[in-house]
């Protein structure tokens, strides 16, 4: 099987060139996979034509296959993407008039049960490689014509999968992505969404480069968290919020909490409130998100007034959005990703 240079950083496509080629060749090499985005290796005209033979006689550049694409009526798409082990995962482009935003999967399922999410239906299958989530970003940017210059498009990582649980595909992945020689995109348009996985957080603020971080809250006290998400009997509310109160943030860089409204559940103004509270002195944004619905889920999505309620009273003291559901009707919005014909 052909080695996917995909996910590879510099040093180790010199490597994979061997000890003959000088470092330039290997240069070449990265700049034409993220830079270039070249499709086939055969395609590196920078090379000679010997070199790309043999190169392409035992590589391959490492691109998901497009398995199925759903169409929603608001624009939205939903990618279902084949390994190369046959499994599949699912990306979604969400095209808007300023900007384009491209949720990525950073794992086959997702072994954090959360009991409002469809993703958790399915377990945990497999982390992805650096490059099947590279991958992701490439091969729908090329389809859409989206790295094109002046183009605006931000990158979250809130597809398939816990981030935190494949922290080190997930950073490397970010180290391309960002890299001027390769894909080239900012810092500032990279989020990566958690579930709370406290020691890994610590991990991720150590790193040089990193994705921006937004954190998955959906309750207002340690009881409602352990129910909605059990990883909370792990990693306790109080230590989550510590971590957040550590985490070294850039000088432009707010952290983001995500809240999902669950009709009666954790929807009240009391619920507000202590969101509130619980939030004091962080550095911080809350996005709220009205349950999208889907089968499996016991949960019901609350009213427009009471979303815009909550919103109202957490608004009087810190930045508070609400996050228009796009692709509902093709099973691609937050929370959605089951691998769903729709």
């Amino acid at each position: 099987m052909p080695q996917a240079l995909l996910g590879m950083e510099l040093s180790e496509i010199q490597q994979a060139l061997g000890p003959d080629e000088p470092a330039f060749r290997a240069r070449q090499v990265y700049e034409a996979l993220y830079h270039t985005q070249v499709p086939d290796l055969v395609q590196i005209t920078t090379l000679p034509g010997k070199l790309r033979e043999h190169l392409a006689s035992g590589h391959a550049v490492g691109l998901p296959v497009v398995e199925r694409l759903y169409k929603s009526s608001d624009g939205t798409l939903r990618y279902l993407l084949r390994l190369e082990d046959s499994r599949t995962v699912e990306t979604v482009w969400m095209p808007e008039d300023t900007r384009d935003t491209l949720c990525i999967s950073s794992q086959v399922g997702c072994p954090v049960d959360c009991k409002f999410c469809m993703t958790a239906l399915m377990g945990l299958e497999r982390n992805l490689t650096a490059g099947e989530i590279v991958g992701q970003v490439l091969l729908v940017a090329r389809d859409n014509g989206l790295l094109k210059p002046g183009s605006r498009l931000n990158i979250v990582m809130m597809g398939m999968g816990e981030p935190l649980l494949n922290l080190p595909n997930v950073v490397k992945a970010t180290r391309i992505l960002v890299d001027p020689r390769g894909v080239g995109l900012s810092e500032k348009r990279i989020t990566l969404s958690t579930a709370g996985i406290v020691p890994k957080i610590e991990e991720l603020g150590r790193e040089p480069v990193r994705p921006k971080l937004a954190v998955s809250l959906n309750a207002s006290t340690e009881e409602m968290r352990q129910e909605l998400m059990p990883i909370t009997r792990k990693y306790h509310l109080k230590d989550l919020l510590e971590a957040c109160r550590a985490f070294p943030l850039r000088p432009w860089e707010k952290l983001t909490f995500e809240y999902v409204l669950l009709r009666g559940v954790n929807d009240a103004d009391a619920d507000a409130r202590r969101v509130v509270k619980l939030l004091a002195h962080l550095n911080s944004k809350v996005n709220l998100i009205a349950l999208n619905p889907g089968p499996g889920i016991p949960y019901e999505t609350p009213d427009a007034e009471r979303v815009l309620a909550f919103q109202a009273i957490v608004r009087r003291s810190m930045p508070c959005f609400i996050r228009k559901p796009r692709g509902l009707d093709i099973f691609a919005a937050c929370g959605q990703l089951k691998r769903n014909e729709g």
